[in-house]
């Protein structure tokens, strides 16, 4: 049983304790009344009196608690609706509303909550349709993002393979002069070199991989995540399982992003995560969102920011806010890494029959 479910459960004995207490409060008062008023007869025997008064009193109580229970009862389905829609709306469902609780606080509480909704639901196609029209626009400034690109693969180029190699150059200049005079010492360095050139060719795979164009260039979003899933299982030895609904039909500028963010994804793995095994999973599992997962079996490492920054984290979680999705990440050091993305699919504007080629 969970925090919620226990507060919700000390709710009902509290309205049975409140309700009993009353009841017997009640009782109390009228017996006085009663009494001080002669309507009562003294009891034959005191022994009878306290049976005649235990009964009433276990009478009384037994309403009080059977009040309390229905009442805190009804209470409790009523907010169990609401926290249940508000756990949907946080997974980003926003297909369930409120049903009817009432005219009281808590029907206009549901009420609200329904309204609030609705204008998330606004937002999130509005944010779909500005991700399809800065698709267009990204377009037409192809050839800027091409070269701010290519400042930025220069950059990762001098830092990173450009110094492993000067490493391993460095490296084995000292082989040579320590081969014949330290002939151990001469193996651990060979063994650093090769350590090195992998280091420097995963990184050259990476960048590699984000030489691919920027946009899916006319493809549907399924057609390119095969040939860039074939494409790099050609190249590296990791196996990558690829799981894709074909039919899936997104807006532009959604399936945009998705394509990035599993290009990212897939960059991160082969530079971080030293995994053997690789899974991408894109499918639909209602008509109103659309499902990414993307897992290894890596290293994984710890949910910090720093890490965060350095994994391309910040970007993928910017792309997927600004097409009004959620991301949810799972990693721990030796565990992998798990990357699900889910997208709401808007019925007004949210989806789109083709893709347009210009």
């Amino acid at each position: 049983m969970d925090g919620h479910d226990k507060r919700l459960t000390n709710m009902i004995w509290r309205s049975m304790a409140e309700s009993i207490g009353l009841s017997l409060v009640l009782f109390a008062v009228i017996v006085y009344f009663l009494q001080s008023n002669g309507y009562l007869n003294a009891f034959e025997t005191w022994q009878e009196g306290v049976r005649m008064s235990l009964t009433l009193i276990a009478i009384v109580a037994a309403v009080g608690g059977s009040y309390g229970l229905w009442h805190s009862s009804r209470m409790k389905h009523r907010l169990e609706t609401l926290r249940e829609v508000m756990l949907s709306l946080e997974k980003g469902n926003l297909s369930r509303s409120v049903p009817p609780l009432g005219e009281d606080e808590i029907g206009r509480l549901g009420d609200q909550l329904n309204a609030i909704t609705k204008k998330w639901e606004e937002q999130v196609s509005s944010l779909q349709r500005l991700s399809s029209n800065n698709a267009q626009l990204a377009q037409k400034a192809k050839y800027s993002a091409i070269v701010e690109e290519r400042q930025r693969l220069a950059r990762e180029l001098h830092d990173a393979v450009s110094q492993q190699l000067f490493a391993i150059s460095m490296t084995a200049t000292a082989v040579g002069r320590t081969l014949d005079k330290d002939f151990e010492k001469a193996q651990r360095q060979i063994f650093l070199i090769e350590e090195m050139a992998s280091v420097a060719q995963s990184e050259m795979r990476a960048l590699l991989l984000h030489l691919r164009p920027v946009h899916l260039e006319g493809k549907r979003l399924a057609e390119g995540l095969i040939e860039l899933v074939q494409e790099l299982s050609s190249k590296v030895p990791m196996q990558i399982d690829c799981e894709l609904t074909e039919d899936i039909k997104l807006p532009n500028g959604i399936e945009d992003h998705l394509f990035r963010i599993v290009q990212e994804a897939l960059s991160n793995a082969l530079r971080h995560s030293k995994a053997t095994k690789l899974e991408v999973k894109l499918t639909q599992p209602s008509s109103d969102a659309v499902r990414l997962l993307i897992r290894d079996n890596g290293v994984g490492f710890e949910l910090d920011m720093k890490k965060q920054a350095s994994y391309g984290l910040v970007t993928m979680r910017e792309r997927v806010n600004e097409i009004g999705g959620s991301l949810n990440l799972i990693t721990a050091p030796g565990k992998g890494t798990r990357i699900e993305i889910r997208i709401p699919i808007m019925a007004e504007g949210g989806l789109e029959i083709g893709r347009d080629d210009d």
